[in-house]
């Protein structure tokens, strides 16, 4: 009898339970069901998109130091291999030099920089070629190559010198950042604007600053507005007749940073018709990354420094394990794409990875062969195939024709 009741009462619980655990299996088959078909419909969409990449900094990073990036590498975030893998069908290559280059030797490295793009270009016919306009892009792309458009960071390489402008967009450059981090003679960069203000001969764009801005919509060549100070900003929409770029910038209202836009500027690229590309490094995007190295390096290298160090070198000082727990989520890259989105309207947002150009980036974007990843996270997020492809290159290439409208 004991053992009888003793059945009976497992057989009334176990009833419940079963049905509990069927249903959990239920829903978490459902679930990798969802998923597997989200998977599934990214990978077709980014297939089908016009991929671009609006800046890369492989030039400096690899080209220069003498790797034949046609190959497969073991270092760095890009080679043509995975620019293949991941489906990038238009990749800026972006021609920069620090501020030690001046008058005499910044013009010709960045000339030097574009003869190392044509030589990659030139040992690789069938995989690359230059692209001066959005329909070579098209086409180039219909073909299967991956579309080489040249972008100038930095406007202390054409040395003060309107003819340089004229020469470097004769070889194919079709955008100029009008300042690295560095002011130029004619233009104020963010860095000197919010850290330097003191330092400064003058604020914003010279009248030489709006001639530049005017040759330049007489060429064609698009105005990239990355890296400048808000007073730059501000001068270069009043000056410029066509709609502008931000190469690789995120949003300032989620990363407080000097290099990404606030309100009222990603409004005013709006208004403008212009296009801002989100920038994949992490510390313009989560707005804890210097104090997370700060508590790292105090943990992995020393808590006691005598020496005052900048965050960049306490960056480089860490250890493997420690700059991998940098490393934000990606969600935190799609919360700055939503954000934009929502602030700017979805015509107006495009992707600047910054790769090569930057020491930490999202989880889950090791390379530029794990573009699809991004793809995949716009679908989670709810984002139409439409608006997918407007954000991946379709708003980038509207920009880019305008110029010669």
């Amino acid at each position: 009898m004991y053992a009888a009741g003793y059945k009976t009462r497992f057989t009334k619980q176990s009833a419940p339970n079963e049905l509990a655990m069927n249903k959990s299996l239920l829903l978490v088959a459902a679930m990798l069901c969802t998923n597997e078909l989200l998977a599934q419909d990214a990978r077709r969409i980014h297939e089908a998109a016009l991929v671009i990449d609006t800046h890369n900094d492989v030039l400096y990073q690899s080209v220069m130091r003498g790797k034949d990036i046609g190959k497969r590498i073991n270092s760095g975030h890009t080679d043509l291999p995975r620019i293949k893998e991941g489906g990038i069908d238009a990749q800026v290559f972006a021609v920069w030099c620090s501020g030690k280059f001046g008058k005499g030797t910044a013009f010709a490295y960045a000339n030097k920089q574009i003869d190392g793009l044509m030589s990659v270009i030139h040992n690789h016919p069938d995989v690359i070629a230059l692209a001066t306009t959005a329909e070579d892009i098209r086409t180039l792309a219909a073909q299967g190559k991956t579309a080489a458009v040249i972008g100038i960071e930095g406007g202390h390489m054409i040395e003060d010198r309107i003819d340089y402008l004229d020469s470097l967009f004769a070889r194919g450059a079709r955008y100029l950042t009008l300042t690295w981090n560095n002011s130029t003679e004619w233009a104020t960069s963010a860095t000197d604007e919010s850290r330097n203000p003191g330092k400064l001969k003058h604020e914003g764009l010279t009248d030489f600053g709006r001639q530049i801005i005017h040759r330049m919509n007489e060429l064609g060549m698009m105005v990239d507005l990355s890296h400048v100070g808000r007073q730059t900003f501000s001068d270069a929409m009043k000056t410029t007749t066509k709609p502008v770029l931000v190469s690789h910038s995120n949003a300032y209202a989620l990363m407080a940073h000097p290099r990404n836009l606030r309100d009222d500027q990603i409004k005013a690229v709006a208004e403008n018709g212009g296009v801002i590309c989100l920038n994949f490094y992490s510390g313009f995007l989560d707005p804890m990354h210097y104090t997370k190295i700060n508590r790292l390096y105090e943990k992995y290298v020393t808590a006691d420094d005598s020496i005052k160090r900048s965050s960049d070198t306490k960056f480089d000082l860490l250890p493997a394990v420690a700059k991998e727990q940098l490393r934000p989520p990606l969600s935190l890259l799609l919360d700055h794409i939503d954000y934009m989105v929502k602030t700017a309207g979805i015509d107006h947002v495009g992707i600047g990875s910054d790769f090569d150009g930057i020491s930490s980036t999202p989880l889950g974007l090791d390379d530029c062969s794990d573009f699809p990843r991004l793809t995949e996270g716009l679908v989670q997020r709810g984002y139409s195939e439409a608006d997918i492809r407007k954000i991946l290159g379709e708003n980038v290439l509207r920009v880019m024709a305008a110029q010669t409208n």
